[in-house]
């Protein structure tokens, strides 16, 4: 690592240009990786930098994910705010752009930054007609599963391709005693991926701009109402582990290399983590564990090509000096991405970085995004944070059958018109 970190940091002074600082700055860098190793490569890299840029000093902080988005709230309203910090974009930006909390990066994108990224990718930090961001990586949500315990139930993964033949398995994995789903309850947004997939599925990506647009019933339409129905036939399946609604994910993600559960309805990071946190370290090999895409439902105006997960990125607070920019472009840059895709750690949107994923699974992922006629941006980010806490709540309701699918639409729907 140390040869690689050392010749891109090396890149940066280039990446510079003749941009001189001229007195010491400390720019601030707050992110919520949860991977030791990556914090130790991101810190190696902000201390290179440092090194290698006169007058400049990275300063890293690290929050821990669960609550990195309420911190960040707080931290962004206060005198000590990052300079810049990570973000899925969406509706949460939006608002931070509203509330006059973000620096324009328009100009500095022009200067042909965003040439090195996808059209897509710089859209979703695009708002207003300005770009407020700078992209990092995609990411896509389907289900991870234990190979061995498919194949001891008799189930091809491959042969799922409807919500129904997903609700077969799921009794046909019961039948043997294992438990079938596994779910991280406590943080509710993984219960979301369930929901709002389903409502993908239903209504297509029109669906959802419908609805944005308050036409005719909205969210309380009945697209919205059949994911509900749909989600509470599988509840009703009792698919999921015992005290699930106060699992942490965090713990969830080593279950399922542990082998605690058959599959995992999770995004793209799982595939590390599921190493990572399990109780060997190994977790499951990649000859061990499966993928297979989020199944169609029997009727619906959604295309199995259509996807759904996140584009996400750095935001840059209003008062980020010009080095705050200049070490992102550093960190975004073709050699730096192409080593963390090497890694497996990230899917880039760095043009042309994609190439360098070693693993299968990311790989496959990059290429159904690259191929999606539509990647549906993770709903409790996309339609703001008010909004995007009333889809989790009534997601994590729907799952313990505290409530209706039609007062679950509508709850969704007045959080939408009362924004």
């Amino acid at each position: 690592m140390r040869n690689l970190v050392t010749s891109v940091a090396a890149a940066a002074v280039a990446l510079a240009g003749s941009a001189a600082f001229a007195e010491d700055v400390v720019v601030k860098w707050l992110h919520q990786q949860g991977s030791e190793e990556v914090r130790e490569y991101w810190d190696k890299l902000a201390a290179d930098y440092s090194a290698r840029t006169d007058g400049v000093t990275i300063e890293v902080q690290h929050i821990e994910s669960q609550s990195f988005k309420a911190k960040l709230t707080t931290l962004l309203q206060s005198n000590d705010a990052p300079h810049f910090f990570y973000s899925w974009g969406g509706g949460v930006m939006q608002a931070q752009v509203d509330s006059g909390t973000l620096r324009d990066v328009t100009a500095e994108m022009g200067d042909g930054w965003a040439d090195t990224f996808g059209e897509a990718a710089v859209g979703a930090f695009t708002y207003k007609d300005k770009i407020w961001g700078a992209p990092y990586l995609a990411n896509l949500v389907g289900f991870w599963y234990n190979k061995q315990m498919f194949a001891d139930a008799g189930v091809v993964a491959e042969d799922i391709k409807t919500w129904d033949d997903l609700l077969v398995a799921v009794e046909k994995l019961k039948a043997t005693g294992v438990v079938p789903i596994g779910l991280g309850g406590m943080q509710k947004w993984p219960t979301h991926f369930y929901y709002t997939h389903l409502m993908l599925r239903i209504g297509g990506q029109q669906g959802f701009v419908d609805a944005v647009n308050e036409v005719g019933d909205g969210f309380a339409g009945e697209t919205y109402i059949r994911a509900g129905q749909e989600f509470k036939r599988l509840v009703d399946l009792d698919p999921f582990q015992p005290g699930f609604v106060a699992a942490d994910q965090n713990n969830m993600y080593g279950a399922l290399g542990d082998g605690e559960h058959a599959m995992q309805l999770m995004g793209s990071w799982l595939y590390g983590r599921q190493k990572s946190k399990s109780k060997d370290g190994i977790g499951l090999t990649d000859d061990e564990l499966g993928w297979f895409p989020f199944p169609m439902v029997e009727g619906g105006a959604g295309t199995a090509e259509e996807t759904l997960g996140g584009i996400n990125g750095w935001l840059f607070h209003k008062s980020a000096p010009a080095e705050a920019v200049d070490f992102v472009k550093y960190f975004l840059s073709n050699e730096v991405q192409e080593d963390m895709a090497k890694r497996g750690w990230i899917i880039p949107v760095a043009r042309g970085a994609d190439a360098a994923i070693a693993d299968p699974f990311q790989s496959e992922h990059s290429a159904r995004i690259a191929n999606s006629p539509y990647h549906q941006i993770f709903y409790d980010q996309m339609l703001g944070p008010d909004v995007g806490l009333v889809v989790n709540d009534m997601a994590a309701e729907l799952a313990v059958g505290n409530v209706s699918p039609e007062d679950a639409a509508a709850e969704i729907q007045d959080a939408w018109l009362d924004r």
